[in-house]
């Protein structure tokens, strides 16, 4: 007898619940509402400094360190003293200015007494061209003497003992440092390769570089506002804005670089920290459902959709496939 009877089922992608399960609040209907949903474009990011705040230091003058007076961490300010050099190209530097400021007295003196000895008929045009030379050559060497000894004027310098002070050029902590007392330095002066011996920063505001995948570009503007979550505070968001597209991709990746200007009062942002950046778009009008009416089955999202009551009362949904929208949540490491 039993093998004359077929059971009904669901067919594929189909769903009965009876009335019961309704009544004792196991599901539930909700209808679906056309609503404005929040578009964004999620992508992963790197933390970096404000170029604008940030100073590479170098010394002008090639020497020995003498005494390093910021250390890694502290806050200087523009023209707080860095570290002592003592240099001979501080006492060649004196030395050259003074020995062009004599050469062009004595350029200056000759090319008046031709000028006289000219007027009088008593020297050639020859002569008082020679000395008008001289005297020009005399000046300019006298100006590059005095230009370059005014470039180490602007921070303090001991004639005497030729030690050369090299300040911080802006505001901001020193981020960096590659020299200890009794190193070496190659300065920009020498013609040389020159090592940047500090590296002063602010991070009360930072960058944040992005790349946008190539269909996704056309979504991203300049102004578009911004959330940024590091690891190291996941549940918190730091606004921005794009402040910048770049104009071609890279060619390997396919990706356009944006780069967006976040405020860090607390510094709390850290460059080279890893980011996930939230990029903001206008909302987009579209049938919506809860959150909760959705099923995730193989990495897919589907919704069930009433289609009518069997005769037993058992009601029947159809399995619809529908599109999430994007979601910022903390970011992940990096394998």
């Amino acid at each position: 007898e039993a093998r004359g009877r077929t059971t009904a089922a669901p067919a594929e992608g189909e769903l009965w619940i009876a009335p019961e399960a309704f009544q004792r609040g196991e599901a539930k209907i909700v209808e679906a509402h056309t609503q404005e949903l929040p578009q964004v474009v999620v992508v992963g990011g790197r933390i970096a400094f404000d170029d604008r705040k940030v100073s590479h230091v170098f010394s002008p003058v090639t020497g020995r360190v003498t005494r390093v007076l910021a250390q890694l961490g502290q806050q200087v300010s523009r023209g707080t003293p860095l570290l002592a050099i003592r240099s001979p190209d501080v006492g060649s530097a004196y030395s050259d200015d003074a020995k062009a400021r004599a050469d062009l007295r004595a350029a200056a003196r000759d090319f008046e007494r031709q000028e006289k000895l000219f007027a009088a008929k008593a020297a050639s045009s020859r002569d008082r061209e020679a000395a008008e030379d001289a005297y020009r050559k005399a000046k300019a060497e006298a100006d590059r003497a005095r230009q370059r000894l005014s470039l180490l004027s602007t921070d303090r310098i001991d004639a005497v003992t030729q030690e050369y002070t090299l300040p911080s050029r802006i505001d901001g902590s020193v981020v960096a440092r590659t020299v200890n007392p009794g190193t070496e330095v190659q300065g920009q002066f020498g013609g040389g390769t020159a090592q940047e011996l500090f590296t002063i920063g602010s991070i009360e505001s930072v960058w944040v570089y992005a790349d946008i995948p190539e269909a996704q570009l056309p979504e991203v503007r300049e102004g578009a506002p911004v959330a940024v979550r590091v690891l190291a505070y996941p549940d918190r968001a730091f606004e921005g804005r794009v402040e910048w597209v770049s104009p071609q991709l890279d060619p390997s990746l396919r990706t356009g670089r944006i780069r967006c200007s976040l405020p860090n009062p607390e510094r709390l942002l850290k460059p080279e920290m890893y980011a996930t950046v939230v990029v903001k778009r206008p909302p987009l009008s579209a049938l919506a459902v809860p959150r909760q009416a959705v099923a995730r089955i193989n990495e897919q999202s589907f919704v069930n959709v009433f289609e009518g009551t069997r005769p037993d009362g058992k009601q029947v949904f159809r399995r619809r496939r529908v599109q999430l929208p994007e979601r910022a949540g903390p970011p992940q490491r990096r394998p």
